[in-house]
């Protein structure tokens, strides 16, 4: 198993924040200089943001932050439908914030394992 990023940035900006902060690494790489592991996520729109980080979603987040686990253990963790765990997985997973990953479940088949993209995820919305 990979060892997660160390951060992941969640937030909402503008189109011309994106090319600033481009500008400002393609400066520092054309120095020479070696730029820090990076994982970002942007919404133009803070409502965007807030649609795909629920209060049920960040508790996934969470959760899998302390352990990977499998849908399984986290709707029982989290007191949730189990379809609804892997629904949101599915969407975390599409937006680059958790993976999964099948193992083998001795006697039962298989299972997906979830697991964080980053040791840690910073969230920032400016209204």
């Amino acid at each position: 198993m990979k060892k997660p990023a160390s951060n992941f940035s969640v937030a909402t900006g503008t189109t011309e924040a994106f090319f600033e902060r481009s500008l400002a690494r393609a400066r520092k790489l054309d120095k020479g200089e070696t730029l820090p592991v990076e994982m970002r996520l942007t919404f133009e729109d803070p409502a965007d943001l807030l649609q795909l980080l629920t209060a049920q979603r960040v508790g996934i987040l969470q959760a899998v932050r302390q352990q990977p686990a499998p849908v399984s253990d986290l709707a029982r963790l989290l007191k949730r439908d189990p379809s609804a765990i892997k629904r949101d997985v599915k969407l975390l997973a599409a937006f680059g914030l958790v993976k999964t990953y099948e193992e083998i479940n001795p006697g039962h088949g298989r299972r997906r394992i979830v697991q964080p993209l980053a040791a840690k995820y910073e969230l920032l919305a400016t209204i």
